[in-house]
C-alpha cells in the first residue's frame, strides 16, 4: 500500500501533522482540560488508544502520536534510534505543540521511553501511567519479535513479514483471542509494511539498551503500573519490580489480560487511568 493510501486509511478528522526532527510527525489531539500523552509500543501506533481517547478526551486533553519508525511517521531519516534519542524527541514534539507540563502513559517500549522521559525532563511530567512496561533487561527475556530481529540468520525475515506471522504477533499479545479481529490484524500489517518501518525496527531492536531502572528511584510524582496477568511478553513480575523501585507507586494487576490492557479491557483500564488522575 502506498503512503498516501495508508495516510487515507489510518488518519481522521483528528489527525494533524506536524514537523519534528525533519520527520512530519502524525498525531491527533483530542478534548480539553489537563493534557494526558499516550505513548504506544513496538509494531504498534497511535492507533491502540483509539478506545482510551474515545473515554478519556470527555474529560482530559488526549495527546498521541506515531513515533518514529512507527505509524504513518514513518522512519528517522538518519535511521539512529535509542531511548535517549526517544526520550529527546517527545520533549522536542512537546514543544512544538506548546505542552508545558503533561501526565504520560505509556505501553511496553512507550512505557520505557515514557518513564526515561520522566527522568530526563521530571518538570513536564505531573504523573504517570506504565502500561506493560519494558525496561528490565537484565534477565534478556526479549519479546519474540525482538529476538528474531537481534539474531543475524533470522532478521531477514522481517524484509517481508506475511500476514499470517503478523497475526501470530498479535495474538500473543493478547489473552481473549475473539478480540484479534481481521480489521486489528490488517492495521498492524499495513502499517508495519509503511515504507521504512520494518528495517527501523530491525535497527531499534538491535539498538544499544542500557540498564537504567536503578534510577527510578528519583521519580517523586505519582506512577501507576497497570500490569496483564497473562502477558506474554512482558512477565506480570515486573510490576512488583517497578512497585519496589517507585516511591509513589499503585500497582493494577488484571486478571486474564494479555500484553496491551488499553487494547484489551479499554473500558475497564480506562476507568482505573481516570481514578488514577483524579486522585
Amino acid at each position: 500500500m502506498s503512503l498516501e493510501e495508508l495516510i487515507e486509511k489510518y488518519t481522521n478528522e483528528h489527525s494533524k501533522f506536524i514537523d519534528v526532527q525533519g520527520l512530519k510527525i502524525h498525531y491527533r489531539d483530542e478534548g480539553k482540560g489537563d493534557v494526558l500523552l499516550l505513548v504506544h509500543g513496538t509494531f504498534a501506533s497511535l492507533h491502540c488508544y483509539d478506545r482510551w481517547a474515545e473515554i478519556l478526551s470527555a474529560h482530559y486533553r488526549v495527546v498521541r502520536l506515531d513515533l518514529p519508525g512507527f505509524g504513518l511517521t514513518g522512519p528517522n531519516p538518519e535511521n539512529k534510534y535509542s531511548i535517549d534519542l526517544f526520550a529527546d524527541f517527545l520533549k522536542d514534539f512537546l514543544d512544538a505543540i506548546d505542552i508545558d507540563k503533561c501526565a504520560i502513559a505509556g505501553n511496553s517500549l512507550g512505557g520505557w521511553l515514557s518513564w526515561e522521559f520522566a527522568l530526563k525532563y521530571k518538570e513536564r511530567v505531573s504523573k504517570m501511567i506504565l502500561i506493560d512496561s519494558a525496561g528490565y533487561i537484565n534477565d534478556n527475556n526479549f519479546p519474540l519479535p525482538f529476538i528474531i530481529a537481534q539474531t543475524p540468520v533470522l532478521r531477514n525475515v522481517f524484509n517481508y513479514v506475511p500476514k499470517a506471522v503478523v497475526r501470530r504477533f498479535v495474538r500473543q499479545v493478547y489473552y481473549d483471542q475473539t478480540k484479534v479481529t481481521d480489521e486489528l490484524i490488517d492495521r498492524y500489517f499495513d502499517l508495519f509494511h509503511r515504507q521504512g518501518n520494518k528495517e527501523a525496527f530491525v535497527r531499534i531492536a538491535n539498538s544499544y539498551f542500557t540498564q537504567n531502572t536503578h534510577n527510578l528511584v528519583h521519580i517523586d510524582f505519582p506512577v501507576m503500573v497497570m500490569w496483564g496477568e497473562k502477558d506474554n511478553w512482558l512477565n506480570v513480575n515486573h510490576a512488583e519490580k517497578f512497585e519496589k523501585d517507585l516511591r509513589h507507586c499503585t500497582k493494577v494487576i488484571y486478571e486474564n489480560v494479555g500484553h496491551v490492557p488499553m487494547e484489551e479491557i479499554p473500558e475497564q483500564s480506562a476507568a482505573d487511568v481516570m481514578n488514577f488522575l483524579l486522585n
